[in-house]
Formats: structure tokens, C-alpha cells, sequence
């Protein structure tokens, strides 16, 4: 019974940590998912590759529409796209998977 009750609470502190803030800023509650998604991006894509000094993330808004675009080292790049594109097909599945819980569209770019 103790174990069934520590779940229960579990549970309700991984729901209570996933619940994104809501703030009111010209009346677009997806800004803050958009900046902690950038702040995702930049972290994954620091992880990857092997000068993340060198790593330049751009956001450009426009309407329901974000365009994220990455500029890396060319020896990075390869790192970033990973085998048959695995790694970029993940990252941009997360992108979406975020901007769609607010009605968006969001999409990564390789600029090289």
C-alpha cells in the first residue's frame, strides 16, 4: 500500500513539472514553449557536436510559422544529420511534436 501511495504522488510531480507556463505576452501563450524550445535545441545540438562555440541558432517567427535555422562547422554538420538522417529526423520530430501542442508549425534548417 506505501508504494501505491509514493506512485500517486510521483505521477503528480512529473505532471506538475510538464505543465508548460503560461504567460501572457501579447495575448500568444506558445512564447514560452517556443524559447524553452529553443533552449532544447541549443542544448541537444551543444551535446553533439564538436565545437558547440562555433554553433549559431536562429529563430524567425512569422504567423503560425517558425523557422529555426542552424549554422554549424562543415565537419559538424555530418554529426548533426547523423546515419541515413536519424538524428535530424528525431530533433525535427520533437519540434513539431512541441509547436503542434499550440497550434504552430516549426521547422529546422541546415544552413551551411
Amino acid at each position: 500500500m506505501p508504494t501505491e501511495r509514493f506512485a500517486e504522488r510521483n505521477v503528480y510531480s512529473r505532471s506538475a513539472a510538464l505543465q508548460p507556463a503560461q504567460i501572457r505576452v501579447d495575448s500568444c501563450l506558445f512564447v514560452v514553449s517556443f524559447l524553452r524550445m529553443r533552449e532544447f535545441l541549443e542544448f541537444v545540438i551543444r551535446q553533439l557536436v564538436e565545437f558547440p562555440d562555433d554553433m549559431v541558432l536562429t529563430e524567425i517567427p512569422g504567423g503560425k510559422m517558425t523557422v529555426f535555422k542552424l549554422q554549424l562547422r562543415q565537419t559538424d554538420i555530418g554529426r548533426v544529420i547523423g546515419r541515413n538522417g536519424q538524428t535530424i529526423h528525431a530533433i525535427r520530430a520533437l519540434l513539431n511534436s512541441s509547436a503542434s501542442r499550440h497550434n504552430q508549425r516549426a521547422t529546422l534548417e541546415i544552413v551551411e
